[in-house]
């Protein structure tokens, strides 16, 4: 059996729940496809972050990192395409802003994803959940968390996939926040299980 690491954030911002948080509970253990799921949350600090995902890697080994941003106002499920290397921002959590910032100093300008996303796309259109590749994943900690997984994984691990899925918010959390489209929780563990059986049938193959 191989072992997927999931993460997902802590809320943020004016977001009092976070629906990747959720969704990462709800998988962690749980086994699809080949993989066993190993789910971790991940601060959402400039600072730790990038940090915090890679001591997860090295700790457990996995055979995949997939990890998950809630993206305000999405309403799709949106694999991103590409990771940049810079941070740049509202404050995180900790009060931390860059402005400009380099994530690797001597890093490669950007990454591209290295898990199947238009297959994803292709078969959560296919269960009915709306979805469309993301060719931005901003360049909050979303990006800096992608960026980081697909940097480590380049110079240490190259067969690893590796890459980050945006989902809209919860129901709960829509109706918290009053103005932004909402998506039933099953529904979105649902379009995360789905992406994770791709991944585990692509590297069947």
């Amino acid at each position: 059996m191989k072992k997927l690491l999931l993460t997902g954030f802590e809320p943020f911002l004016d977001y009092p729940v976070n629906p990747t948080m959720q969704v990462v509970e709800q998988l962690d253990g749980k086994t699809i496809g080949e993989y066993t799921i190993c789910g971790k949350i991940l601060p959402v600090d400039f600072s730790r972050s990038a940090e915090v995902l890679l001591a997860h890697i090295e700790q457990e080994t996995p055979d995949a990192v997939l990890s998950l941003g809630f993206a305000g106002g999405r309403s799709k499920m949106t694999p991103e395409r590409v990771a940049l290397n810079v941070k740049d921002g509202a404050p995180d959590n900790a009060g931390n802003r860059p402005v400009d910032e380099p994530i690797e100093l001597e890093g490669q300008p950007a990454y591209f994803s290295t898990l199947p996303i238009r297959q994803m796309v292709e078969r959560l259109k296919q269960e009915n959940l709306p979805a469309d590749i993301s060719n931005t994943a901003g360049l909050y900690l979303c990006n800096n968390v992608m960026y980081a997984g697909l940097h480590w994984a380049a110079g240490h691990k190259p067969d690893m996939p590796s890459g980050f899925l945006h989902m809209p918010a919860s129901f709960d959390l829509a109706v918290r926040h009053g103005k932004i489209p909402g998506w039933p929780l099953d529904e979105l563990v649902k379009g995360v299980t789905v992406c994770i059986a791709v991944l585990s049938e692509a590297q069947h193959v």
